[in-house]
């Protein structure tokens, strides 16, 4: 199968943006985790407007705000896309890459239970013992790190509540339209708390030089940016390579906790880790002869 390039180096892009993620956050010191994200919240939604008028999407976006259940859905999905970029930020700053990491590889195993609990799907086989090695894989770093890992958990149940209430939208709304729409929800706090956070003189915008400024403002764009080379790359590669190029990010944030940051990696956290890693594996194994099995009834229904 040849693949199509722009759409391979557009997916490879945004999931490498979202890898190096950590480094950029770390930038942003002094200032705190929730202030950061409403600065987020504010520049991406001003970059958003800005590329709704650069790709006529105004239209897109006014639909999307008249319709009760589309908003109320991408209302929702917007509280669980903040407390997301909520608890990454935390975890950058507060010294937790790694865990992060860990978030974003069980997110798989979050969004296949999901399907199951709120879809009703059954599961194959492999998929319950993929789900059955990620389970004891956050028990085993529980006990032995002595504290349960609620930022890798929290990253994970938000970030799959997340793609399963885009999915509920379907792709009636694209991606700027939609966080667009996401973000205005968020506005109205973010700025509130801005206002608070500078009358209250603790803002750290605006204090520690023109280079932090640019940097804060720079949070729309590392926000919007790969979003847009994931649709791309989306609408242009066949599912089963974006799951593939999904672990970039994981794995770029995982060798930036350990080797750049220095965080600290004992024996059982090894161990959950490559547990979750053979979980993993066992998805793209059942997936790849779920997608092979599907393609070869296709061919033998489409013979004469």
């Amino acid at each position: 199968m040849l693949l199509d390039r722009r759409g391979l180096l557009a997916g490879t892009g945004a999931y490498v943006l979202w890898g190096v993620l950590p480094v950029y956050f770390g930038l942003l010191r002094p200032a705190g985790a929730v202030e950061i994200i409403a600065h987020r919240v504010v520049w991406s939604l001003l970059f958003c407007a800005v590329l709704l008028t650069v790709t006529r999407g105004w239209a897109a976006f006014v639909t999307v705000l008249r319709t009760p259940r589309t908003l109320g859905l991408l209302s929702i999905a917007a509280v669980l896309l903040a407390a997301n970029w909520l608890t990454f930020v935390y975890g950058t700053l507060s010294g937790h890459v790694v865990d992060a990491a860990l978030g974003y590889f069980i997110n798989p195993l979050v969004t296949v239970a999901l399907a199951v609990v709120v879809l009703g799907e059954r599961l194959r086989r492999l998929q319950w013992v993929a789900l059955g090695f990620g389970v004891v894989a956050v028990l085993l770093i529980t006990v032995g790190y002595g504290r349960l890992p609620w930022i890798a958990l929290t990253l994970a149940a938000s970030f799959g509540g997340y793609g399963l209430l885009k999915n509920r939208v379907g792709r009636s709304v694209t991606a700027v339209p939609g966080l667009a729409a996401e973000t205005l929800v968020l506005a109205p706090v973010a700025v509130g708390y801005l206002l608070w956070l500078g009358t209250a003189g603790q803002a750290a915008f605006g204090v520690n030089g023109t280079g932090h400024v640019l940097a804060m403002i720079g949070t729309g764009v590392v926000t919007a940016v790969p979003l847009l080379l994931f649709g791309d790359s989306a609408r242009r590669l066949p599912l089963s390579v974006v799951g593939m190029l999904q672990y970039l990010a994981p794995v770029l944030q995982f060798v930036i906790g350990v080797v750049v940051l220095h965080e600290t990696m004992p024996p059982a956290r090894w161990w959950g880790f490559a547990l979750v890693w053979v979980a993993l594996v066992l998805l793209a194994t059942d997936g790849l002869r779920t997608s092979r099995s599907g393609a070869l009834a296709r061919a033998r229904a489409t013979r004469p």
